[in-house]
């Protein structure tokens, strides 16, 4: 639902270009990568993107699963409990991240996941259940003009290793004061 304040439509944050993506990568593809990415971008271009922010529970849940699949435990446990922390507080930070999506199906399958990766268990994907005709809509909408990569295709599991990281090692060097 979009909201009227003052005159003006106020975009419901599910209804985001970027949030529609996450959940087309998310749901569709399990290209967790991307959500991270698409997710990111969206929670930078929100004044103020503090690390409490909503958005930031399901980048850290994509990044979670991008560990788990590639059976990096330690790295997927650490930041699911970090997701499930978050995303638990959906409604303390603005009730609207409770509507449209079905938030205890999610957190249920959290707590589920992070079971399984304590135990070293196999990856077990799950989708983002959307309660909603808009967002439904919205999301098929994005679907249809998106080409989406193989699901568990390498260019999916291991996309952080495929890609020219050259300026992301350049800017951890430089934060380290390093030429």
């Amino acid at each position: 639902m979009n909201l009227t304040w003052k005159g003006m439509i106020r975009l419901h944050p599910y209804h985001h270009p970027l949030f529609c993506k996450f959940i087309v990568y998310f749901n569709c593809n399990q290209d967790y990568f991307e959500c991270h990415e698409v997710l990111e971008e969206y929670w930078k271009s929100i004044t103020p993107c503090t690390k409490e922010h909503p958005l930031t529970g399901f980048i850290q849940l994509s990044t979670s699963l991008y560990h788990w699949r590639r059976a990096n435990f330690s790295g997927a446990y650490r930041t699911m409990v970090k997701a499930e922390q978050k995303l638990s507080r959906l409604s303390q930070y603005d009730n609207r991240y409770t509507e449209e999506i079905d938030v205890n199906h999610l957190l249920e399958h959290i707590h589920s996941s992070l079971k399984k990766i304590e135990n070293a268990g196999t990856f077990s994907p799950f989708v983002i259940k959307v309660t909603s005709s808009n967002l439904s809509t919205l999301l098929q909408t994005t679907a249809d003009g998106m080409q989406l990569l193989p699901m568990n295709s390498d260019a999916v599991i291991h996309k952080h290793m495929l890609r020219d990281r050259s300026d992301i090692l350049a800017e951890r060097e430089k934060k380290k004061g390093r030429p």
